[in-house]
């Protein structure tokens, strides 16, 4: 199944790294990846620790505030590449592409990069798929079977309050 978590509120990683702990919890293995991010936060130093989860990060660092140069796209580019490899390879339940829809948004990658995932686990009910980010586009949320908004109704950033070390960071 496609799971696509979207919306510019709060949980969006969150929630698809508690999938990613119920699934290996479940003994099934867990693909997780990143694209756009280059920090190594908490939550992801506790996911290199549990058994059945493999993490690939392909990021130089967020540039929402810039231009995306070609260095982030060759590394989304071959991030891609790599991971449709780690696919053919292994025999995995779930895999990941967090802030993948920001890569969509920049234009970074196309829906057409991604076909090769949807034919693998659109209504595919013994694999799963979870996208994540801002500005899931229409075409994807009809292509997923399952999207889930994430809306900010209120958040302590707009007040001043930072990223906080073991809850945002």
């Amino acid at each position: 199944m496609i799971h696509v978590y979207t919306g510019n509120g709060k949980g969006k990683t969150t929630s698809a790294i508690g999938l990613s702990i119920r699934t290996a919890g479940y003994g099934k293995k867990v693909l997780f990846t990143q694209f756009v991010k280059d920090m190594e936060y908490s939550e992801i130093k506790i996911l290199k620790t549990i058994l059945n989860i493999e993490y690939k990060r392909y990021g130089k660092g967020c540039f929402i505030s810039r231009d995306p140069d070609d260095e982030d796209i060759q590394l989304i580019k071959n991030g891609l590449k790599e991971i449709k490899d780690l696919i053919e390879k292994n025999d995995y339940m779930l895999v990941v592409l967090d802030e993948v829809n920001i890569a969509l948004k920049y234009n970074l990658l196309t829906l057409e990069d991604l076909k090769f995932f949807f034919n693998i686990y659109k209504d595919n009910l013994n694999k799963d798929l979870v996208l994540t980010g801002r500005y899931a586009p229409e075409e994807l949320i009809e292509i997923a079977d399952l999207v889930t908004e994430m809306k900010e109704i209120k958040h302590y950033f707009n007040d001043g309050i930072l990223a906080r070390d073991g809850i945002e960071r």
